[in-house]
């Protein structure tokens, strides 16, 4: 009688697909969309200027206008625009090369808090003078 089972119950799994359930691949898709999204997420973090310490501002907020330039004043009163050093004297000019036609430039001033005052008045009155150009100040939140 088993045998007679048996061959019946062979004879049904042989017209039925052998069903294996493989998770390998799956588990292989899952580990590199995990890594893309760990990985694209750690790029997330979009770093305009050269790290300077800001100073604190309770009134700063933040810019809804995406910055297309940066100019930056370290510590030793070295300047650059869009990370590239320049003197002050050329912040003027070299801004007028970035403008482009019947539009606004948003520049923002990242300067060191031990940077001389009148330094930085020097750069911001080279801004004010330029038509077309809007100027931020930027600022740590407390």
């Amino acid at each position: 009688m088993s045998r007679r089972l048996r061959r019946r119950y062979e004879a049904e799994m042989a017209n039925q697909p052998l069903e294996i359930k493989n998770l390998l691949p799956l588990m292989d898709v899952v580990f590199a969309l995990l890594t893309f999204f760990v990985l694209s997420s750690l790029f997330l973090n979009r770093i305009e200027g050269l790290p300077v310490d800001l100073p604190k501002a309770q009134s700063g907020a933040m810019q809804k206008t995406p910055a297309r330039a940066t100019i930056s004043v370290n510590e030793k009163t070295e300047v650059f625009l869009n990370k590239q050093k320049i003197g002050i004297a050329e912040v003027s000019d070299r801004v007028k090369q970035l403008l482009e036609p019947n539009q606004d430039l948003v520049v923002v001033l990242n300067a060191d808090r031990t940077v001389q005052h009148g330094d930085v008045v020097q750069i911001m009155d080279q801004l004010r003078q330029i038509p077309r150009v809007k100027m931020a100040i930027a600022t740590k939140n407390n």
